[in-house]
């Protein structure tokens, strides 16, 4: 029977993307594991890979079709013997449908290290009345008389695959599970004027009309989310640069001839790492019913981009000299702004870090990006008038920070203690490397 091939999400916020090129037409030939399609996100631009062998029949999807929805589909699949007159039947949408895998980046960069723990979690064989199981599992379940709702997939993302049907012996079909009864939807939150409303205020007025892509969705969603549901708080304080800004001058003078130039944003990295290693308590996320506290330093780094923004992780970073550190954060922003980052490299972290000084901003509030626990707002550093120990007047360069914590994850005194270790750190660079 010809079966139909979803969109796939990419991510697991992903409810929408672009199918940007296909890379096979109507008549080809494909095995498990060809490339079939370029899509963009709200982040990147991924390819995906066929998981059956066979024809494609009809491509449903054109190219540059935007806002296709997951699980849309966009191609349909013959098996050997099918031809396209077969086409009219194939399964029904909300029926037993190919579940097509998460892609794999579109270019060959290397992965993160952590990119397996990182990745989106996978559906089970098994979603409510779906089943994934390829065309060929089915069959043999069929010819088995096998309940595909009682086997465990193993393959990609938990589908049924050929070997997981043909040891398997026949059981009882299981009853289906009472559904409960349907709730009543819940209000909408306010969400101020319509398009056409706010359009009306400016009639008569000139003015260009901006198209909102997929990351400019994705932000405002997110973000309003954040606002309205994560309980900030903020904790402010100056730090004193001028021993970090002597030692990182030594440093790069010594790291010249390798080619390496240390930026103050580096040593903020490993300074917020180092701090979520000595207040653990800190490390940690917000899951709904739960603090997941993390061992590693997983920090994550703002990074402005055409249209938007990413945040790239630096996993591990507690581990990481400040060499490589700066090495991974110049890679990972060049990628960010090439939009060629696999998912699992701007996913996951606890903590992180924005940072407006090279653009002169002296103090700002950064809104949480959930689920992490916190994040640490950088401003400029400045030449400052500042009272020394024994009361006299003297010069200083001081950068203002200020840390927005989730009162869900950190209370007020557990976020002091976390930023009174970065402000340790950055005033005392040596201690970074004991």
């Amino acid at each position: 029977m010809p079966t139909e091939i979803l969109m796939p999400a990419l991510s697991p916020t992903m409810e929408e993307g672009t199918l940007a090129k296909w890379l096979v037409k109507e008549g080809d030939t494909v095995n498990a594991g060809d490339l079939l399609a370029e899509i963009e996100t709200d982040k990147a631009t991924m390819e995906f890979e066929a998981v059956d062998e066979g024809v494609i029949g009809k491509i449903l999807v054109a190219e540059g079709s935007e806002g296709v929805k997951v699980n849309t589909p966009i191609a349909v699949l013959l098996e050997e013997g099918e031809s396209a007159d077969d086409i009219g039947s194939a399964p029904a949408k909300d029926e037993t449908k190919t579940e097509t895998p998460a892609a794999k980046p579109a270019e060959a960069a290397p992965q993160a290290e952590s990119a397996a723990k990182a990745a989106p979690a996978a559906p089970k064989a098994s979603d409510g009345d779906r089943v994934f199981a390829s065309p060929l599992a089915r069959r043999i379940a069929a010819d088995k008389g096998l309940d595909l709702t009682q086997v465990t997939g193993t393959g990609p993302h938990g589908r049924i695959v050929k070997a997981d049907v043909e040891g398997a012996k026949p059981a009882a079909a299981a009853k289906e599970a009472a559904k409960p009864a349907d709730k009543a939807p819940a209000p909408a939150a306010p969400s101020g004027p319509s398009s056409d409303a706010v359009a009306a205020m400016y009639e008569g007025r000139e003015y260009d009309e901006v198209k909102l892509d997929g990351m400019r969705k994705t932000i405002a969603a997110r973000l309003t989310e954040a606002k309205q549901t994560v309980p900030h708080f903020y904790l402010r304080r100056e730090i004193r640069l001028d021993a970090l800004m002597k030692f990182r001058a030594e440093l790069n003078a010594q790291l010249e001839p390798r080619g390496v130039k240390l930026s103050v944003n580096d040593f903020i990295i490993k300074a917020c790492a180092l701090a979520l290693q000595a207040v653990p308590d800190a490390n940690a996320v917000w899951a709904g019913d739960k603090v997941l506290k993390l061992k590693p330093s997983d920090v994550a780094v703002a990074v402005a981009i055409e249209g938007g923004l990413f945040t790239p992780v630096l996993k591990d970073a507690e581990m990481k000299s400040l060499s490589a550190l700066s090495a991974e954060m110049k890679d990972l922003a060049k990628r960010a702004r090439d939009r060629k980052l696999a998912p699992q490299e701007y996913q996951g972290g606890t903590f992180a870090i924005s940072n407006l000084g090279m653009f002169g901003i002296e103090n700002f509030d950064a809104v949480i990006n959930p689920p992490h626990g916190a994040i640490l707002a950088v401003g400029a550093g400045l030449k400052k008038p500042v009272v020394g120990k024994d009361g006299e007047l003297a010069v200083a360069t001081v950068m203002s920070v200020t840390l927005s914590v989730d009162h869900r994850v950190i209370d007020g005194a557990l976020g002091a203690q976390l930023l009174e270790q970065i402000v340790g750190n950055l005033e005392n660079p040596l201690v970074m490397l004991a």
